[in-house]
This record gives structure tokens, C-alpha cells and sequence, in this order.
């Protein structure tokens, strides 16, 4: 990517992942579909089911080739989100609730000016991490014990 395409990266993005969307441009205008994957890099995302093009594969070792049909990437101001009351197509603001969390607010002419909420999917990923140490997993003692001491020197490397 050359620097003036870096220039035109979108920097704060209303849409997310897991989102209901409008698509507004395109030979697939007017439908609706939940954003699978959004691609920050190139300022595009890909919605489920639409947008469906043809690609050839080559068949190679361990996969069949033949005609796929594909998803393609829409670019980002191609879709707009639905506003969960009236179920229209509108933009995106930012607010602050009294206890100061951050939420969307549907936005713009014949917009309901109702909280957006964020999508489930994207709940699902700030799981924690299971607790139990695996197998390659350092143990404790061995993260705890000292191996360099500053005053004598001793566990520095002879380099």
C-alpha cells in the first residue's frame, strides 16, 4: 500500500464485526446482512452472503479445483447500520451514559436516536484465558528465581 492510500485509512470506524447492516451501493443494494469480517488495512468489510462472486482455483496437491462462489469485500462507506427501532439504514454517533461508559447512537434524518448495542460476537472474544498452566507453560518457581544479582555481577554473560 503507497502512502496515499495509508492516508485515506479510515481512523475511527463505526461499524464492527457481528453488526447488522444496509447495503447502500452496489448490485446488491437495499439488502441486509450481519458484517462477518471487517478489513481495517484496505477500509473494507465482508457482509454473509452477499456481494457473491466467482473465482477459479487451480486444483494442487490436497484440494480440488473448480468454480468457487465467494464473498467479496464492500468498501466500508457502502454500508450502513440499522437502526434497531425503526429498522432503517442511519450513521453512527458517539455518547457517554451518566456513569461515563462509552456507547453508538443512531444518528441522522428519521434516526430513533437509540443506544446501537455491540454485537455478542464481539463479547464472546474478551473471555478470559483459562488459569490451568498447559505444557509448555513455564512453572512459577522457575519464573521466580533470581539469576542475576546487580552488586556482584554474578549471571551476567561474558560477552
Amino acid at each position: 500500500m503507497g502512502w496515499k492510500a495509508a492516508e485515506k485509512l479510515i481512523r475511527h470506524w463505526k461499524v464492527l464485526r457481528g453488526d447488522n447492516v444496509m447495503i447502500i451501493r452496489g448490485k446488491d443494494k437495499g439488502e441486509t446482512g450481519i458484517i462477518k469480517r471487517v478489513i481495517r488495512s484496505q477500509n473494507r468489510v465482508i457482509v454473509e452472503g452477499k456481494n457473491l462472486v466467482k473465482k477459479h482455483i487451480k486444483q494442487g496437491p490436497g484440494h480440488e479445483g473448480g468454480i468457487l462462489t465467494v464473498e467479496a469485500p464492500f468498501h466500508a462507506s457502502n454500508v450502513q447500520v440499522l437502526d434497531p427501532v425503526t429498522g432503517k439504514p442511519c450513521k453512527i454517533g458517539v455518547k457517554y451514559l451518566e456513569d461515563g461508559t462509552k456507547v453508538r447512537v443512531s444518528r441522522g434524518i428519521g434516526a430513533s436516536g437509540s443506544i446501537i448495542p455491540r454485537p455478542e460476537i464481539l463479547k464472546m472474544r474478551t473471555t478470559p484465558r483459562p488459569t490451568v498452566a498447559g505444557p509448555k507453560d513455564t512453572p512459577m518457581n522457575l519464573v521466580l528465581e533470581r539469576t542475576y544479582d546487580p552488586k556482584s555481577g554474578k549471571g551476567m554473560p561474558e560477552l
